[in-house]
């Protein structure tokens, strides 16, 4: 129930029920003093609690904008690169909507706080002063009316006219008070209907006002925030890969330090303890010492681990001799002691083992140190990029487009290692590569993939070959992405030919593959996961190389993405120059004259006389451009070419399985397919000691090897990086030196070493 009206006329009765009205009218005012009382602190704590939270959110945006991250590596991918700033954008949120905050606070206190402090005081309090009066002069007017009637009837008549004067002017003056408190107290009880709300909804429309602000700067985030989530979803993909190759790398230091030492610019360092003697007392000093060959330069720095930091200032000097310390002359182990040039007297030192001393005398004697060769050296190459090898990779690519296309986590899933091993192995061979039915549902999808992943592997190099690999990682760490695609797209162009023709087979399938990505989930993103690693395997295995799979993974993505570009049409100039991939004839030219590099190795090796290599180039460029453009490869004759100068008509002379003799191929015979694999005998010049001596001679010079090599022929050296040849002068055969290692003369490929 509401309030009773209060009638100007009972002010006239001023009877108990108009009382007991006004009483509770009254009531209403006290309580709504005391509510206003409280929201008025309710309020003022409120704006305090919104201003400290301002604070905190503002110190919050500003720690957020203060950090950067630093990415291992010396380049960071576009992914890298949105999450790196995503904390300044998170912050310049904040610190808008924090903007928008303290309008609303300061707003507040005008709109809220005062009109409820005025309205209190201006009308509530009005009304107590009202209520004052009214009761004074209830009390008044009751003493002299009760004062009039006491007076006596015999009093003169004068005297009670004027006492009746009296009474009607109090009494009219409690009437008119009266009416106007009874009027105070319905204004105020009216008033607060909108003078009391209208601030609240002032308040609320300013908080409206900034969750709105805030909703419209999320609307403008989202954009960010959907590149964002790729991004990390991106890292994260490749944060696995890269965890699980440098989680194997470390297995592998765990197993086996030695073969997997890091390959040093110096040709050795490390702890040794050096002895110094003091005031007839000698004591053991740890120093960190380097050696470089070429200079005889040894360089020694005060070092405590410990501490973390240098101890000293770095002292060098240059090699005389290094003479290994007796058991028996020193009472300490793994001793040694050197001689310096252009320091007096001789420096015993202690290597931390037998080995490492080992080690230590093998480089300063001028031996070269042990360092691992890259596993791709050591093993004989397992696959080829010959006519079996296009054709097996042909018919596995169409299987997989015509029967499972849209099956998910193609590629990513893999298949059983013997159940792909005999794939592989039944495909390659000639004898039963015909046998092989794909639609057959013996062979599951993710074992098809995983061959086809396999042979890549198996390569005696990359595809995209080592000669290459940090190119194409440069490229991916360009800042401009159009320059990042120039630079790719003139690198493919100078791969070898049949390399080249494969990544395009490959990113052409890859491209189907990241079509279909909403049935098979197999993004371009999660392709270049797959196959970076494999396409652009590093030379060296080290952290350095596996944190650089990111940038393969996204120089295998711009290879999707830009596949037709790349591969037809010709790279513009300026971006490594012109490649004119028709043109044979400038191949055949480029091809005879050109010097042997690491990305070419086996493919074409050896330099051959003109008209056979003419002929080979022709008959292989008809081989690969019909290839290239059949739709479903064969399902027979998976290595029907023939070597371009043999004469095999004869079924003995019948060449074996490319897929059987990859371990029974000495180095050097000639595989089966030469038209692809063109690797003939050297001339017979080469190895006739007549003949060589006719070739023209410079005057003798000592060379470095910047590359390690591996011989494939009796004729050539095998040397690892730093190897010193003696006598090197040039060669009848072009693009190699010839000179002397060890005591043994023989070839060395002219761009794998430099004269000192």
């Amino acid at each position: 129930m509401g309030l009773p009206a209060l009638e100007f006329s009972d002010c006239y009765l001023d009877s108990p029920q108009f009382r007991e009205r006004l009483k509770s009218h009254e009531l209403e005012l006290d309580k709504t003093n005391k509510f206003i009382k409280e929201l008025i602190k309710d309020g003022k704590a409120l704006i305090q609690a919104l201003k400290n939270l301002s604070m905190a959110k503002r110190k919050f945006a500003e720690s957020l904008n203060e950090f950067k991250f630093q990415c291992i590596g010396d380049a960071e991918t576009d992914d890298e690169i949105c999450i790196a700033k995503s904390l300044q954008e998170f912050a310049g949120v904040l610190q808008n909507l924090e903007d928008e905050r303290t309008r609303m606070i300061e707003n507040a206190s005008d709109v809220l706080i005062m009109p409820l402090e005025r309205f209190r005081k201006e009308q509530i309090s009005a009304a107590k002063e009202a209520k004052k009066k009214y009761d004074k002069e209830t009390e008044k007017y009751c003493a002299v009316l009760e004062k009039h009637l006491s007076l006596s009837a015999k009093k003169k008549e004068a005297h009670l006219h004027e006492a009746d004067n009296q009474v009607d002017h109090v009494r009219q003056h409690f009437y008119e008070v009266s009416l106007e408190y009874v009027f105070k107290v319905q204004e105020v009880q009216e008033r607060k209907m909108f003078e009391f709300v209208e601030p609240l909804l002032a308040f609320l429309q300013g908080l409206f006002t900034y969750y709105h602000h805030g909703y419209e700067l999320a609307k403008d985030f989202s954009h960010f925030k959907t590149n964002l989530t790729i991004s990390i979803q991106n890292t994260r993909n490749r944060f696995e890969s890269t965890r699980s190759e440098v989680e194997c790398l470390m297995r592998k230091m765990k197993e086996n330090p030695h073969e997997h030492s890091n390959i040093s610019p110096h040709t050795m360092e490390g702890y040794l303890f050096v002895q110094e003697k003091r005031s007839f007392v000698s004591t053991w000093v740890k120093y960190y010492c380097t050696y470089h060959r070429e200079p005889k330069r040894v360089t020694m720095v005060l070092f405590d681990q410990k501490s973390g930091g240098k101890t000293g200032d770095e002292e060098s000097f240059t090699l005389k001799s290094c003479i290994r310390r007796k058991t028996d002359s020193i009472e300490k182990r793994f001793c040694f002691d050197v001689e310096g040039v252009d320091r007096p007297g001789v420096i015993t030192m202690q290597a931390l083992s037998e080995e490492d001393r080992r080690l230590w005398m093998e480089a300063m004697d001028g031996r070269e140190p042990v360092y691992n060769l890259n596993k791709d050296s050591q093993n004989e190459a397992m696959a080829h990029l010959d006519v079996t090898g296009f054709n097996v990779v042909k018919k596995f690519i169409y299987a997989v487009d015509t029967r499972g296309i849209e099956e998910q986590g193609l590629y990513r899933i893999v298949g059983v290692n013997s159940r792909v091993q005999k794939l592989l192995g039944l495909a390659m061979d000639p004898k039963t590569c015909a046998d092989v039915e794909l639609d057959n549902t013996e062979w599951e999808i993710k074992t098809i993939t995983s061959a086809i992943k396999f042979y890549l592997r198996m390569l005696p190099g990359p595809l995209m070959t080592y000669q290459y690999q940090r190119s194409f990682i440069k490229a991916a760490k360009l800042d401009n992405p159009e320059a990042r695609v120039a630079e790719i797209h003139s690198l493919v162009h100078r791969l070898p030919e049949k390399n080249r023709q494969m990544l395009e087979l490959l990113m052409k399938h890859l491209a189907n593959v990241a079509n279909h990505h909403q049935q098979n989930l197999m993004t371009v993103a999660n392709l270049g996961v797959v196959f970076g690693p494999t396409l652009l395997r590093p030379q060296e295995e080290t952290v350095a190389a596996i944190m650089d799979i990111k940038f393969q993974n996204i120089v295998v993505e711009l290879l999707i993405e830009n596949h037709e570009k790349i591969f037809r049409e010709s790279p513009v100039s300026g971006g490594g120059g012109p490649a004119n991939t028709n043109d044979h004839a400038v191949r055949r030219r480029s091809a005879e004259s050109k010097v042997p590099s690491c990305s070419e190795r086996p493919l074409t090796l050896f330099h051959t006389p003109s008209n056979t290599h003419e002929k080979a180039e022709k008959r292989a460029s008809v081989v690969l451009n019909s290839e290239a453009h059949s739709s479903p490869p064969p399902s027979s004759n998976c290595n029907s070419a023939t070597h371009p100068g043999s004469n095999t008509s004869s079924p003995s002379a019948t060449p074996a399985p490319v897929w059987t003799r990859l371990h029974s191929l000495p180095t050097g015979e000639p595989d089966a397919d030469g038209v692809l694999l063109m690797r003939q005998s050297r001339p017979n010049s080469l190895f006739n000691p007549k003949s060589r001596a006719s070739v023209p001679t410079s005057i003798p010079r000592k060379a470095r090897a910047l590359y390690a090599c591996k011989a494939e022929h009796d004729s050539e050296l095998s040397f690892i990086a730093g190897t010193i040849f003696d006598n090197v002068h040039s060669s009848r055969e072009p693009g190699w030196l010839e000179g002397t290692l060890d005591g043994r003369t023989g070839l060395i490929p002219e761009n794998y070493v430099e004269f000192l």
